[in-house]
């Protein structure tokens, strides 16, 4: 077997549609622009899938270095505007307290439009705070191609687990199903960097949603519980792995894994 890199995944905006990379810079706080931008509650919670699903089918598009978006709605329009940033927000992320600036322009208004409720796009002060677990040193997750295999025979999917349901960075290939259960709390060098996974990463409703239609289609978490449910792990239902950057490097598509 020739464990290597079979996808990377990046998420500019928190709860909207991943984007495919095919390299990528792996930093100490992870991907540099990675969930930078995320949505909130007028009260400035953070909106994710589990809260409003739609939202995972809504495609960002950045241009200009950053300084232009366009946001591509499920019904098929779009909105495009500048990266304007207007006032500062104090966001709740995860039970933690982060600054932030909302974003002008067409954006909101189109989120709560197809939210039903009212939402704002706001970027993040700081690079790496949208990113899970960044309290934790959290910078970068990854799953096995196996592992979705596997999670497809027991939920009984009629066609391939989309990875994007599961939102992680690295997804590895030539490895066994969960294997990536067995390098927490070892050194991983995946392309030039290097990284060492810290704990399991939890599942919630938000996998059961088709990252296309934004509809909940698949029951990951019954299909979790059953067969991953008494698994001694760091969080329940799990599914891939969370991991610090222990070395810092550029990661592409096809580059070895070694655990």
């Amino acid at each position: 077997m020739n464990p290597h890199v079979a996808w990377i995944h990046v998420a500019p905006i928190k709860a909207l549609a991943i984007e495919e990379r095919d390299h990528v810079h792996l930093g100490k706080l992870g991907v540099t622009g990675d969930r930078r931008f995320c949505v909130v509650d007028p009260e400035g919670r953070m909106i994710n899938g589990k809260r409003v699903p739609a939202l995972v089918a809504v495609r960002p598009s950045f241009a200009d270095e950053g300084q232009s978006l366009t946001l591509r709605m499920t019904d098929g329009s779009s909105v495009s505007g500048d990266v304007a940033l207007g006032h500062a927000v104090s966001v709740t992320i995860f039970g933690r307290q982060c600054e932030a600036l909302e974003v002008d322009g067409p954006f909101s208004d189109a989120l709560s439009a197809l939210a039903g409720r009212p939402l704002r796009l706001v970027r993040f002060a700081m690079e790496g705070e949208g990113v899970d677990r960044a309290d934790e040193l959290g910078a970068a997750t990854l799953v096995s191609q196996a592992s979705l295999e596997e999670l497809g025979g027991v939920a009984g999917a009629d066609r391939p687990v989309d990875p994007r349901r599961f939102r992680m960075l690295f997804g590895v290939a030539g490895v066994p199903a969960h294997a990536e259960d067995a390098w927490i709390g070892r050194q991983v060098r995946i392309g030039e960097a290097v990284l060492t996974p810290l704990g399991n990463v939890g599942r919630c409703a938000v996998t059961t949603v088709d990252p296309v239609s934004g509809r909940s289609d698949l029951d990951t978490l019954a299909a979790l519980a059953k067969y991953r449910g008494q698994q001694v792990t760091t969080e329940p239902l799990p599914f891939g792995v969370w991991a610090r950057v222990d070395e810092t490097g550029d990661v592409r598509l096809g580059d070895p894994v070694v655990a």
